[in-house]
């Protein structure tokens, strides 16, 4: 029991800084592709059927867009006032059921993602007689998608609203929500029977969990930044870490104790580790095993709702013209910057994969 804590709290950083790579590429590769396409045709001037690719980007482009327009129509200080007026009591239970419609938006989105996928494949490979149907197939599977990550993107908006609630009251809102919510979680976990492959698939549920967490918190800042009168950086900082601190305690409890009753070897974590550094280096094990399936579209509406209110205070008053130039500026620097964070997490995250798996290899075949 007490080498899991060690092994799995390593293969929960490993996976969170591989979520924060597939977030950042969406915020900055995708829009690269998609202008350099856009770039092309026009410099050509002629137009030629998209790849496969060329439409996955477009069809994600197109469900970023539409959620982040939703969110901006959202009212979330009348979303914050009907959940404060709950009791302490209610508001643990609103958080459990978007937790639990989470995780069903989680599953639903890979299945439409994937579909997407093969509607944007089929179109960039059919022939001319069957564009037509592909097109509409296309556009239907789209419309689905975007209907599917708004409701999720709404499902991630109001969690983070809830849990701002839990913070800003002073009735010990924040420590009934922690203490009910992770100790069930423990309840409906540590008891069952898992196969090896199930406990990946929690481990890496528990990944996803984590970084949706860091974007609550991002929505915390960012409302207090905005909204906060006096000292308030010193209350957050100490709430931040108290969710971060019981998210990691209970995870190790959960996880160590699920081990010992599955009689599953500490080693386990180890090749999920492993299995991960072969899928961010994209090294297909001969063995198929299960991946880390991570979709940030919804955490990436949730994040650029709140923080367009933050840019919008920074923009200087003056003609049209002229707040178009700062926001110009503004989006440039944000951009420039998400991008070298791309590359830094990138570069390191291939740079430690690389070292585990030659240190694995190494392993074996000393033990061989």
């Amino acid at each position: 029991m007490f080498h899991v804590p060690l092994r799995c709290e390593r293969l929960m950083i490993a996976g969170f800084f591989f979520c924060l790579d597939s977030f950042l590429s969406l915020l900055t590769i995708m829009p690269a592709r998609i202008l350099m396409t856009i770039w092309r045709v026009l410099k050509t001037r002629q137009f030629r059927r998209p790849n496969a690719a060329e439409l996955s980007d477009f069809g994600c482009f197109v469900v970023l867009a539409f959620g982040v327009i939703t969110l901006q129509l959202t009212d979330i200080s009348l979303i914050y006032h009907i959940i404060r007026g709950q009791g302490t009591v209610k508001l643990y239970v609103v958080y459990n059921v978007l937790e639990i419609f989470d995780k069903l938006c989680q599953s639903f989105g890979e299945d439409v993602l994937q579909v997407l996928f093969n509607s944007a494949e089929g179109l960039a490979n059919c022939s001319t007689d069957n564009l037509t149907f592909e097109l509409l197939r296309f556009i239907f599977d789209a419309a689905i998608a975007v209907v599917a990550f708004i409701v999720h993107s709404f499902i991630l908006l109001a969690q983070a609203i809830t849990l701002s609630t839990c913070i800003i009251a002073h009735n010990n809102a924040l420590m009934a929500l922690l203490v009910s919510n992770n100790f069930a979680e423990i309840k409906s976990n540590v008891f069952k029977r898992l196969s090896k492959e199930n406990l990946q698939n929690l481990v890496y549920y528990d990944i996803v969990e984590r970084f949706h967490i860091t974007a609550f918190i991002l929505f915390v800042l960012a409302q207090n930044i905005l909204e906060a009168e006096g000292p308030w950086f010193e209350s957050f900082l100490t709430n931040a870490l108290l969710v971060y601190f019981c998210e990691v305690f209970i995870d190790l409890i959960k996880h160590s104790f699920l081990a010992k009753f599955n009689e599953i070897k500490p080693a386990a974590y180890s090749e999920f580790l492993e299995d991960l550094c072969k899928q961010t280096l994209n090294e297909k094990p001969e063995e198929r095993r299960q991946d880390l399936t991570f979709i940030p579209l919804a955490p990436a509406c949730v994040v650029i709702r709140v923080l367009t209110p933050i840019y919008s205070n920074l923009l200087p008053f003056g003609p049209l013209l002229w707040r178009l130039f700062w926001i110009l500026i503004w989006s440039s620097l944000t951009y420039i910057m998400l991008t070298v964070c791309k590359i830094l997490v990138g570069v390191s995250l291939r740079g430690l994969a690389t070292w585990y798996l030659v240190r694995r290899r190494e392993k074996k075949q000393h033990i061989d």
